[in-house]
């Protein structure tokens, strides 16, 4: 980026003469070719999440969101559907044998909750609709938890 809204002509012929001198007597000036601004902003975003610890709820704690118990009741596998694009995945996620097996094991490693891969396959297995609403709870709770900081800084150029 060049300013050179202070630089004069001294050569060329534009009807001024052959020094590039304005009737007048003063230097020519060219148009300014950039405005002076800000600068660059540049924004960052910090995301804080809980993690660590066990669930946030039991399995059995099936009132603690009274929307996700009765979607877990009546329609477990819609509720799957919402659970795997809450988890950032493809909505045909639970049509794939294993899929909720595999979002509770990627639930728990995301949060860091402590727990192990044969107790999220015997929940599974044994406790389907329960541990959907589980695993929806605890996306809710823990994702509403996230705190965004947003700074900017001015590079001024």
């Amino acid at each position: 980026q060049e300013d050179t809204s202070c630089c004069s002509v001294d050569s060329g012929s534009h009807g001024m003469g052959s020094t590039g001198r304005s009737p007048q007597g003063g230097a020519m000036q060219l148009p300014v070719l950039t405005q002076p601004g800000l600068g660059m902003t540049t924004t960052t975003v910090t995301t804080i999440t809980q993690t660590g610890g066990d669930w946030s709820t039991g399995l059995f704690d099936v009132c603690a969101d009274n929307s996700t118990c009765v979607m877990g009741a009546l329609l477990p596998c819609c509720l799957e559907l919402s659970l795997a694009h809450q988890f950032g995945e493809c909505l045909w996620l639970p049509l794939l044998p294993g899929s909720t097996f595999a979002m509770r094991v990627g639930i728990r490693e995301r949060f860091k909750i402590r727990g192990s891969i044969c107790e999220d396959w015997t929940t599974v297995l044994f406790c389907y609709p329960l541990a959907v609403c589980q695993m929806v709870r605890e996306m809710k709770r823990r994702m509403r938890r996230q705190m965004y900081t947003v700074s900017t800084a001015l590079e001024c150029s």
